[in-house]
């Protein structure tokens, strides 16, 4: 793998998420009680033997930047390799942000040119999966491509929400569309690839002089490259998700709850890193229940815990119940409170006898694209004063303030 280059891009706002994304990127948004989505990513390469990456970041980065540094919770803090930001720059004719995917690619091929890479892999910073991408270069090789596309089947009617390949027998794409009214095959794209450097060099510079094109590989590069007669779809079996929903997000985090999860954080053959504060071990006082949930370390829990993550540093106090919620870290949570089907974000306050996500479902006032489902969700640094009760499908932002005794109905909100 010493040929090979990594191109995370890790830039997107992730507006599905609504407030969980409003302060930071989507891939640095919390999982799963300890991590941050682009830490499953980082770890599939330095696991895949990928020393050399770049990570191309562009909406509000100055958390993912810190969160990753110089790359030393993966163990890229090192001579030959290495993890790099690339942010978008000025130059003579002026700052550019980043026009597309292949756009945020053909802005650092100076930065790639450095390390003379023969292939280049290039990854999304926001999807939960574990995959070995030295299998997926061999495959690559072996084929004797210019791209390969990592994919998997889907259902159906879910199809048009992705890209969709049509291959022939030997997974070679003979058409690729993207985000189909009626697609032709239920193989989706998982926006994961495999490129010949020189090869794709040529075809992003050629993007980019393409006044028409919105320099995307999804879009624009990848229909066009497929004339080569030497683009493949590799056939990708195991757990990927794509938590861009809400209620995606909020599924696939409870999904781990289960006492055989479908993704398995604890392979010690597949470790997944990250950097987080060192706490003390969790606490749970005598008396209290804890079921089908994970508990990160800092925790202290004087309540009763049920199918939820609760991530390090949470404080649930005397009474309190917690029932099918993501609660992020340090938050603080007071005693009697009840909390169903919620999503609550870091460093927020919920004080004594407050109830969040009761009630019955109601359409959103705010933003239905957004918020259509059952799952009430309070922004981070938020604080939510005494005996306030908050519906379903209620959404609080950031650093906003519920003053004491207030009551939204399901499907309001407080922006």
């Amino acid at each position: 793998m010493q040929n090979v280059l990594g191109l995370i891009l890790a830039g997107g706002q992730g507006t599905r998420l609504g407030i969980l994304t409003e302060k930071i990127p989507k891939p640095a948004v919390q999982f799963g009680g300890k991590y941050r989505l682009i830490d499953f990513t980082l770890s599939n390469c330095v696991n895949s033997g990928i020393y050399r990456i770049g990570v191309l970041t562009q909406y509000r980065p100055h958390l993912l930047n810190k969160h990753i540094g110089i790359g030393k919770p993966w163990d890229l803090d090192r001579k030959g390799g290495g993890v790099t930001i690339l942010q978008p720059y000025s130059t003579l004719a002026g700052s550019v942000w980043y026009k597309g995917t292949a756009d945020a690619v053909y802005q650092n091929i100076e930065f790639v040119d450095e390390y003379e890479p023969n292939y280049i892999v290039v990854l999304s910073g926001d999807h939960i999966y574990s995959m070995d991408y030295s299998e997926f270069l061999y495959y690559h090789i072996s084929k004797g491509a210019v791209a390969t596309i990592a994919c998997m089947e889907v259902p159906l009617n879910e199809a048009n929400r992705f890209g969709i390949m049509v291959t022939d027998l030997d997974n070679r794409i003979m058409e690729f569309q993207e985000k189909p009214e009626e697609p032709k095959s239920d193989l989706a794209s998982l926006g994961i690839y495999v490129f010949t450097w020189d090869f794709i060099k040529e075809a992003l510079i050629e993007d980019a002089k393409d006044e028409s094109s919105e320099h995307d590989f999804g879009k624009n590069v990848i229909p066009k490259i497929l004339t080569t007669k030497r683009v493949y779809a590799f056939p990708f079996e195991g757990y990927w998700r794509d938590v861009g929903t809400i209620q995606s997000y909020w599924e696939t985090n409870l999904e781990l709850t289960r006492p055989i999860p479908p993704f398995n954080l604890y392979d010690p053959n597949w470790r997944f890193y990250t950097r987080s504060e060192e706490m003390q071990p969790a606490y749970i006082s005598n008396e209290r229940t804890v079921r089908n949930s994970i508990v990160s370390e800092g925790c202290e829990i004087y309540g009763h815990i049920d199918n939820s993550v609760i991530s390090q540093g949470v404080t649930v106090g005397e009474g309190s119940i917690i029932k099918n919620s993501v609660i992020m870290t340090k938050v603080v949570i007071g005693n009697d409170v009840v909390i169903e089907d919620a999503i609550i974000a870091e460093n927020s306050i919920v004080k004594d006898r407050c109830k969040i996500g009761v009630g019955h479902f109601a359409e959103s006032k705010y933003d239905r694209k957004v918020y259509d489902s059952h799952i009430t969700v309070i922004g981070m640094d938020s604080i939510i004063e005494e005996d306030c009760q908050l519906g379903k499908n209620v959404v609080v932002g950031n650093d906003k303030t519920i003053l004491k005794g207030t009551q939204i109905e399901s499907g309001g909100f407080c922006i």
